[in-house]
């Protein structure tokens, strides 16, 4: 099978679209839909991974200090790897001082020049009071130089799926090359939280103090009883605005909230608090589909059966709108027809489920049993087929 005629190579294909019923019908006084006036917004449950509100999220936008999540994100990971240590000591150098520290007049822990800090002092004035020089120190204590390390980031964010954070430096200057999403942002903290629980409990840390200077958290959310433990201010420059990545519990549910541009620090805690509050307000768990339930089947192409059914790994489950709200429908796609031989636990699909035409949760499929080569007269019919289809896409479809 050529990579040129191969059966809709690179094609996601739809097998089955359903409305998800067990949601409920829609009311007859549904609620109304939630509105802000912040330009881009992302929530979501932690969890499951469900979108509960977007808006802009998808737009590139100037991170500020929230860069700071991924510059903590790298450093969890080096210290999982063993190549950090927390006791690990690194010097001051005179641009960190000079760029990051006391002279810069920004956000600072006021590290002494030339001193020598262990690598969890830094990380708490890194998360607790966003401090520069913490993350510039850091930064070259790991990577030889802030640019280096920078570039160490935006592979990371790769590497984790994240295609849109691109990464110019640790504290967050603004600079057009750097750039970042609402949508990409909330995913990465919750992948930050999910993963490094250890070090996580650093960002619902109210105060610190180093160098006999006494200084508190940035976040206006940790003092709201509102359940927030955590992540990230940021403001830089008039292309900024005022920005947050936040995460609150309540009731033993998380929900993670970006959102970039609100327009003064009174009106990014607002509307943080208020959008928190209507995510833990607004919504209910629905159980979609049992773990090892069959949900649709894909197309294999040579083998000893046209299809193999496609099963969820885990429970699935989706945070749905109370009192009703757009109705919920699921599709199964996946790039096929799958080659054989296919092995049982493979995964072949996604489960992608949306509220009208907004994606909310997307989960994968594993072949639910194993399809072997099938004898030769099938294989010369499916390629036979195939070749059909190729022919058709060559001189048909492209005329």
């Amino acid at each position: 099978m050529t990579q040129n005629s191969r059966w809709f190579v690179k094609f996601v294909v739809a097998l089955c679209t359903f409305a998800l019923m067990a949601i409920g019908p829609l009311r007859a006084r549904a609620p109304k839909p939630f509105v802000t006036s912040v330009p881009h917004v992302f929530l979501m449950d932690a969890a499951t991974g469900t979108v509960l509100f977007s808006k802009g999220a998808d737009d590139p936008v100037v991170p500020a200090a929230t860069v700071k999540i991924m510059t903590a994100d790298l450093v969890f990971h080096d210290l999982a790897k063993g190549r950090v240590r927390l006791d690990q000591m690194f010097r001051v150098s005179d641009h960190a001082w000079m760029t990051g520290g006391a002279p810069a007049r920004a956000s600072s822990m006021f590290a002494a020049v030339h001193s020598q800090i262990s690598v969890e002092n830094l990380l708490r004035g890194l998360i607790i009071l966003s401090a520069n020089d913490a993350a510039i120190v850091l930064a070259e204590g790991i990577a030889g130089s802030e640019q280096a390390f920078a570039k160490q980031m935006t592979q990371r964010a790769r590497k984790l799926g994240f295609d849109h954070l691109t990464f110019t430096d640790v504290w967050g200057r603004d600079d057009p090359d750097q750039r970042v999403t609402a949508r990409e942002m909330a995913e990465l903290s919750a992948h930050l939280i999910k993963t490094y629980p250890q070090y996580y409990r650093w960002f619902g840390r109210r105060d610190f103090t180093w160098n006999k200077i006494h200084q508190y958290n940035r976040n206006p959310l940790l003092s709201m009883n509102i359940g927030a433990d955590g992540l990230k201010t940021g403001n830089v420059g008039k292309n900024s605005g005022y920005s947050l990545v936040a995460s609150a519990v309540q009731n033993g549910e998380r929900l993670i909230l970006a959102m970039y541009g609100a327009q003064s620090a009174k009106q990014r805690a607002q509307e943080a608090r208020r959008i928190l509050e209507w995510g833990f307000r607004s919504f209910e768990m629905k159980p979609l589909f049992n773990a090892g339930a069959v949900v649709g089947s894909a197309s294999v192409f040579e083998g000893a059966s046209g299809s193999v059914p496609l099963v969820t790994p885990a429970p699935i489950e989706v945070l749905a709108r109370r009192g009703g709200g757009t109705p919920l429908s699921a599709k199964v796609v996946y790039t096929g027809p799958i080659p054989a031989p296919v092995s049982k636990g493979t995964p072949l699909a996604r489960l992608e489920v949306m509220r009208g035409k907004e994606q909310v949760l997307s989960a994968p499929l594993l072949a639910g049993g194993s399809v072997a080569v099938g004898p030769l007269p099938r294989r010369a019919m499916d390629a036979g087929l195939e070749l059909g289809i190729g022919l058709f896409r060559t001189y048909v479809l492209k005329k």
